[in-house]
């Protein structure tokens, strides 16, 4: 019966979380100690930082009290459905094993949550991409790349807008900058940081010869409010300059695109989407801050391996993923060796199978692949 075969993985799965990620008397307790502090302690609302952190974990802790208890309830009426399938009863049958089957989903997405630990990873995302070796064709590719992020937040509910855009010569973009905002942002997107390698059949040579293009991504997350990034105006070289491509005669006839140079570090921001000067000042502060705190957690964390091998060449033997259109098709991971054979539903944003199998085996603290080694055609 479909249903006894559900129910196994799901009580499985159950009870493997139960001591973890559902352990309700632990979280229960320690939302008791965030509330008690915060009773007591007469400095607790006047550090803004640390106030923000505990409330943030208290409504974590509450919502996955929720989940949990809610998934509680639904597997216990499952069980009663079971009860009377087996009793002959077929819609009985057929209930459990759609509240089975969702059921089952939702403890992988709770699983995936709780691999989402970072201090960073359930914030909003900005989002690089640049084409790399390969001319007209790297354009084109990152074009596509581009596209791919942006389906695949749509996907997944979270809202997107490009806030800078070069195009290339003839096709597609020579770099964009995305900021994405929804819960997890970060800590899903990072397995798209590196150097991304296609190969097909050029739809710009004449000759139908293939061609292999590179593109490079890069993912730094939304510093919140509460961490604080100082940024010294005296750091900092301001430009503004006209916005460029279609946007309505204010956006082409002053000056509101804006760019920011933090010296110190040498980082550069730049903004074109709104219409205002000061909204796209905004918006650079806002790229500018989540770049600092990149690097500086990357200096501190094990995520900076994956920063630094991330800033290798944009070309050969530097990709994270490989896409191959002609002579057949594949996509596939250098790093956890997951593997699609439809690159079509992948570029169309799919790529949830490639996030949590590099979430997984992050968790797990090494890849089954060799990183960014490179492939044969």
């Amino acid at each position: 019966m479909k249903s006894s075969a559900i129910f196994l993985q799901t009580s499985r799965r159950s009870s493997n979380l139960s001591g973890g990620l559902f352990d309700t008397p632990l979280k229960r307790r320690r939302i008791q100690e965030i509330e008690s502090e915060s009773n007591t302690d007469p400095n607790f609302w006047n550090d803004r930082r640390t106030s923000s952190k505990l409330l943030k974990e208290k409504k974590a802790l509450e919502d996955g009290i929720q989940s949990s208890e809610s998934l509680s309830r639904r597997f216990e009426d499952a069980l009663v459905l079971i009860e009377f399938g087996e009793l002959g009863d077929d819609a009985s049958n057929q209930e459990a094993d759609a509240t089975l089957a969702a059921l089952h989903k939702e403890v992988s997405e709770l699983e995936v949550k709780r691999l989402l630990s970072g201090e960073t990873d359930r914030n909003a995302a900005i989002v690089q991409v640049n084409a790399g070796a390969g001319g007209t064709e790297a354009c084109d590719w990152a074009s596509m790349i581009l596209r791919m992020i942006l389906r695949h937040a749509d996907i997944r509910g979270w809202k997107s807008e490009v806030v800078d855009e070069v195009e290339g010569d003839g096709a597609g973009i020579r770099n964009a900058t995305v900021t994405i905002e929804g819960e997890y942002v970060y800590g899903l997107m990072k397995s798209e940081i590196g150097v991304h390698r296609l190969v097909r059949i050029s739809p710009y040579d004449s000759n139908a010869r293939r061609h292999t293009s590179f593109c490079s991504v890069f993912v730094s997350p939304v510093v919140d409010d509460d961490i604080n990034i100082e940024v010294k105006d005296s750091d900092l070289r301001v430009d503004t300059y006209r916005a460029g491509g279609a946007g309505g005669q204010h956006v082409n006839r002053t000056d509101s695109a804006v760019r920011i140079t933090h010296i110190p570090s040498g980082v550069v921001v730049q903004s074109q989407s709104q219409r205002s000067q000061i909204q796209n000042r905004e918006t650079c502060m806002k790229l500018l801050k989540s770049k600092l705190y990149d690097i500086e957690i990357a200096k501190r964390t094990a995520d900076s391996r994956v920063i630094e091998d991330a800033k290798m060449d944009n070309a050969f033997g530097s990709q994270i993923r490989s896409y191959v259109l002609h002579p057949y098709k594949l996509v596939k991971d250098t790093r956890t060796l997951h593997q699609s054979s439809d690159p079509g539903r992948v570029l169309d944003g799919d790529i949830q199978e490639f996030e949590i199998e590099f979430l997984r085996q992050s968790a797990a603290g090494s890849f089954k692949g060799k990183g960014l080694a490179a492939e044969e055609d």
